[in-house]
């Protein structure tokens, strides 16, 4: 089979996708993107628990449990998220427009926006642009569908994979931005998946449901957690695949597939994060249970004190000692060692002196950074994923409102 022109959310059979400067960014950026599916599609969401939940979230969240659409219209410079009664109004009108220029009903058009919150969109000339962005629909419009979703994210993400179901050929893509307002509570960003694959409804959430948890569940910027988080799953079908039912092998392949995609967007996530100078791997091994792994490796994560001291490369373990004790989670620091990379720093509660944090300094140095912690508590593990917090961080976001 010849190499497709294509990748990312276009990957698939039958997705187009495009990408356009609509006058809500500054310097003509481009900010409004539209993928779509030459048929309808199965789709399936999740979306943030954040209780200030935007217009667009909430008409999408309603829109995804019908289970069929056409696509989804997003913007980026304005997360179009307080702003009341005509923040609803504005995001119905765009689904109705786009619906028209798509030939299908608006019930069809799941919208999504990111970007600064309590701003009205500018609609005038964001309906005034939806003609030129609907004729600029592509196979190959990923790239510019991918960078008009982007905020502060300095290069579009997107990945994809085929691989062989039933003895047929299923293509999966997708796109996400996000690299800051990155914390756990369904999903953490916008992200955006597509695949041609023969599936039935309840195994194509179940496999969303997975890969969320799995994957962007285990990614953590800065603890915060947007008024816009969203992760869309369509299906349209178009590959020739036997179907793929829930919990059988087949699905158990595509899942599979579908990780691996969501896998490669989580690392673009991560490497991009805002101001970030190291990338931390928390590995937690020897818990109670999964969810006691998953809650310390969280709280390591999350604290402030640890990341800044990796920005600072401060062999300082007894922020992570610290962190592991606050997590909630019955502990006993007797028997926890921590170590970074293959250096050991802390042997059943008792750090190993001055040696072996003159030996992780040379770890610290080092960008990736693996920090394990062996609790010897039982067999669970967990794995997360985390940066440091620098001052580039704190730069970008005291002005980014004034910037955008």
């Amino acid at each position: 089979m010849a190499k497709k022109e294509r990748g990312g959310v276009t990957f698939p059979e039958g997705f187009l996708a495009a990408g356009i400067h609509a006058g809500i960014k500054k310097k003509g950026a481009l900010d409004l993107g539209l993928l779509v599916s030459e048929k309808d599609s199965l789709i399936v969401g999740m979306f943030t628990t954040n209780k200030m939940k935007a217009p667009p979230v909430q008409i999408s969240q309603r829109r995804a449990r019908r289970g069929v659409a056409m696509g989804i219209v997003v913007n980026s410079g304005n997360a179009n998220a307080c702003t009341g009664d005509q923040g609803m109004a504005d995001a119905m009108l765009l689904t109705e427009k786009v619906g028209h220029y798509m030939g299908c009903s608006a019930q069809k058009i799941l919208p999504a926006s990111t970007g600064v919150i309590g701003r009205p969109l500018p609609m005038a000339p964001i309906l005034e642009s939806l003609p030129s962005l609907a004729a600029k629909l592509s196979p190959k419009g990923d790239t510019d569908f991918s960078k008009a979703i982007m905020t502060t994210d300095t290069y579009p993400k997107s990945a994809q994979k085929e691989v062989t179901i039933g003895g047929e050929v299923v293509r999966i893509g997708g796109a996400a931005k996000g690299v800051g307002m990155i914390h756990p509570n369904m999903a953490t960003m916008l992200v955006f998946m597509t695949t041609d694959a023969v599936i039935e409804k309840e195994a194509l959430r179940a496999s969303l449901h997975q890969v969320v948890e799995d994957q962007f569940h285990t990614l953590s910027v800065d603890g915060d957690t947007s008024t816009n988080d969203s992760v869309y799953l369509m299906a349209n079908q178009m590959a020739k695949n036997p179907l793929i039912t829930k919990g059988s092998q087949l699905h158990r392949e595509f899942t599979q597939a579908l990780m691996e995609v969501a896998s490669e967007l989580r690392v673009l996530l991560l490497k991009d994060a805002e101001g970030a100078t190291k990338f931390l791997h928390i590995v937690i091994q020897g818990a109670r249970s999964k969810g006691d792994a998953k809650k310390i490796a969280s709280t390591i994560a999350r604290s402030l004190l640890v990341k800044t001291a990796f920005y600072g490369e401060d062999v300082n373990w007894g922020r992570i000692m610290a962190a592991i004790g606050n997590a909630g989670v019955p502990v006993r620091s007797e028997k926890v060692s921590v170590a970074l990379g293959d250096v050991a720093l802390v042997d059943h509660g008792i750090g190993l002196g001055d040696g072996q944090e003159e030996k992780a300094m040379e770890v610290l140095k080092k960008s990736d950074i693996t920090v394990t912690v062996h609790l010897g508590m039982g067999q669970m593990t967990a794995e997360y994923w985390t940066t440091d917090l620098s001052y580039e961080y704190v730069r970008i976001n005291a002005g980014y409102k004034g910037r955008t």
